[in-house]
């Protein structure tokens, strides 16, 4: 009776369909209510995430500012690239210079002058021991695993103690030219002569050809050193790249050309200097474009309003950073102690902007008061990153406010399911009640149908 009651067959009404509304009812408004919160904190949560992501770029961009050795960054010339190339890195010092490549360095290359009819081909038994520059020897037990052409170079190569030669096998004419033979290849992995190497054979009549002691068992390339000379000073070296003869200098060695000076000239990068500042003013715009629509307010115009509305740490931000761009610089030269001072300024509607002409007046005039309007104990980039690094920072603002809104979120979570349980008590406890007044509705039609056959016969 119970089961058939819920379907209403005693009064004929939809219990369940009735119980479902009134239970909707109860519950939707809250269920309203803690949406629209869920949907605003998750807008916070959102906003916040991109005014991090903005700020993190805007920090990147500052900190390069605040690099000293940016405005000592030059850049390095060559008369003739073709003969030496140059770069100039870190700690260089601005200057003219001659360079006159005399000499490349090269490495020892050395071929074997027997020829095998093939790789496979057996030389023979023995041991080779070869000398590099001046390090530790390194040996091979050559015998039937390993005698042949192929076997002995690529016993070479294994070796784990190899410190500095590689073989190879060539396929070239024979010395009449009316056949194809091998030849085994030893070269040198470094150049210069603190690299070159020499091969010591004990084993075989087959194995003592590779001997290098021998001279007529190989030919070939000797080692070089590189020999240049530096404002008419020699310089010996072992490598055909330099970097140890001017300051922050690297050389680049390409040809070699006796009594031909190459000028070469480094200076200050200026261009590299410009391009960070100006790479600066854009993430400030950038930075300062995101917090604007953040914290927009739609108004009349309509469209939505900023995830961050009203928003007290967004607002916080927005000041500290434009206030660190506009204050005095008091660790710089009165001359030069302002961003304006050099050259950048912000508007009314708050947009950064650069003045090239008046920049490039400002470094060639005092590039040091420049350097320091940025990378000083008070200097501009200086300050930002101190106030960036403090609202990123775990448990900064930022963190905080985030920290609290996922709270918020977990506690709707909560709330909402406090409220889903307390309204599914309610729908049992209402179908309880329809499904009692349906049982009784049905009692009273069949007595009612009972009583009405009764005085149907009588009449």
């Amino acid at each position: 009776m119970a089961i058939s009651s819920s379907l209403g067959i005693g009064s004929g009404m939809d219990i369940n369909g009735i119980v479902s509304q009134l239970v909707a009812a109860e519950g939707q408004p809250q269920f309203n209510a803690i949406g629209r919160q869920e949907t605003a904190a998750k807008a916070q949560v959102s906003g916040l995430g991109s005014l991090k992501s903005a700020l993190s770029t805007f920090q990147t961009a500052v900190r390069k500012l605040n690099d000293v050795n940016l405005f000592k960054t030059n850049q390095a010339v060559s008369g003739n690239e073709g003969i030496v190339k140059i770069t100039a890195g870190a700690g260089s010092v601005a200057g003219s210079h001659t360079v006159q490549v005399t000499n490349l360095a090269k490495a020892q290359k050395s071929v074997a002058v027997t020829e095998f009819t093939g790789a496979s081909e057996v030389v023979g038994s023995g041991t080779m021991t070869f000398a590099v520059g001046d390090t530790p020897p390194f040996s091979l037990t050559i015998d039937s695993s390993n005698n042949t052409l192929a076997g002995i170079r690529d016993a070479i190569n294994g070796a784990s103690d190899n410190n500095g030669v590689t073989a190879s096998i060539i396929n070239v004419n024979n010395s009449t030219n009316t056949g194809t033979i091998s030849k085994l290849v030893l070269t040198a992995k470094d150049t210069g002569l603190a690299n070159a190497f020499s091969v010591a054979v004990v084993g075989d009549a087959g194995l003592a050809r590779l001997d290098s002691s021998t001279p007529a068992n190989f030919t070939g390339e000797a080692a070089k050193d590189a020999n240049i000379l530096v404002d008419g000073q020699a310089v010996t070296r072992s490598s055909n790249v330099i970097s140890d003869v001017l300051q922050g200098v690297t050389l680049d060695l390409q040809s070699a050309v006796p009594g031909t000076d190459v000028n070469v000239d480094i200076k200050l990068d200026n261009e590299a200097i410009k391009k960070t500042i100006t790479d600066f003013v854009a993430a400030y715009n950038t930075m300062t474009s995101t917090a604007e629509k953040l914290g927009k307010f739609a108004g009349k115009d309509g469209g939505s309003n900023g995830a961050l509305l009203g928003d007290s740490t967004l607002r916080n931000i927005r000041n500290d950073l434009r206030q660190q761009t506009s204050v005095p610089v008091t660790s710089a030269n009165a001359a030069f102690n302002t961003l304006k001072s050099i050259g950048i300024d912000i508007d009314k509607s708050g947009v950064m902007t650069m003045d090239g002409s008046k920049l490039d007046k400002a470094l060639a005039t005092n590039l040091s008061s420049v350097s320091d309007v940025f990378s000083s104990s008070d200097g501009v980039a200086t300050r930002l990153n101190a106030k960036v690094i403090q609202y990123l920072q775990t448990g900064g603002a930022l963190d905080t406010r985030q920290t609290s809104l996922n709270k918020q979120l977990k506690q709707l979570s909560d709330k909402r399911d406090s409220v889903q349980l307390r309204l599914d008590n309610v729908q049992k406890g209402l179908m309880k009640q329809f499904i009692a007044m349906d049982i009784a509705v049905g009692r009273f039609q069949s007595t009612g149908s009972f009583l009405s056959n009764q005085i149907n016969q009588w009449s």
